[in-house]
């Protein structure tokens, strides 16, 4: 043990924040958003391949996703997949295209829904603060070990505390934007 990487602390918790967002683009907030399909494999000639790779997904209306297969006859293998990954909505095609209508979100599923993007919020701040006790932890065996003296090991405890800090202010921001999207009518 040399020195303590605060870099590699500050990559950890941007991937934190960054799982965070892509996880919350799963969430339907009663708006078409491509990110909804994103997790959608489809049994394609005998292999799992992910629907964007078989199709262009697009939003023409605020309330529908347009999957456009590049290889038409694929369309009801992608029927079938989008069923499977129960989004909870019905794929309608007219042979060329496959349509997604986002049904209107009542306000009892809002409600639902933000505490759903609070929990992940709260599960993506559990894993930042085990992010600070290692570092700590790192920290404090190497001023015990004598690798840095105790006002050294303080101005990094302090500096970690910052990151720290920052990045729960983030994850706070992400949680209230999507729950603003949530609650819009």
């Amino acid at each position: 043990m040399s020195e303590f990487n605060m870099e590699e602390l500050q990559v950890k918790l941007r991937k934190s924040e960054s799982l965070l967002k892509e996880e919350l683009a799963t969430v339907r907030a009663g708006r078409a958003n491509a990110a909804l399909v994103d997790k959608v494999m489809v049994e394609y000639y005998g292999t799992p391949t992910p629907l964007k790779a078989l199709s262009n997904i697009s939003v023409p209306e605020p309330r529908t996703l347009m999957i456009t297969p590049f290889d038409p006859k694929s369309i009801p293998e992608i029927e079938k997949a989008i069923n499977i990954a129960n989004i909870g909505i019905n794929p309608v095609n007219d042979g060329k295209v496959i349509r997604l209508q986002i049904p209107q979100v009542t306000e009892e599923r809002r409600k639902e829904l933000t505490k759903t993007v609070k929990r992940m919020g709260e599960d993506t701040k559990v894993a930042v603060r085990n992010l600070r006790r290692d570092a700590n932890d790192k920290v404090k065996k190497m001023e015990k070990s004598g690798d840095y003296a105790e006002d050294e090991a303080k101005r990094i405890l302090d500096d970690i505390q910052k990151e720290i800090d920052n990045s729960v202010k983030e994850i706070d921001e992400i949680v209230a934007s999507k729950e603003k999207e949530i609650m819009e009518v």
